[in-house]
């Protein structure tokens, strides 16, 4: 585990690690929003995807 820090807290290393967090986070909040736009469709409420889009 040390050496998995080390290769982490280098200065090359920083944007990368950066991104692969950012990636993660994206992931998830796109994953959390078709998830509920799949409930609006299946619940017979697709027109509102459109006004949540818009907020």
């Amino acid at each position: 585990m040390e050496n998995f820090i080390q290769i982490i807290s280098k200065p090359d290393n920083i944007p990368i690690v950066a991104m692969l967090l950012l990636v993660i986070f994206f992931t998830c909040v796109g994953l959390r929003q078709a998830l509920q736009n799949d409930r609006l469709i299946q619940e017979g409420r697709k027109d509102e995807i459109i006004d949540r889009m818009s907020e």
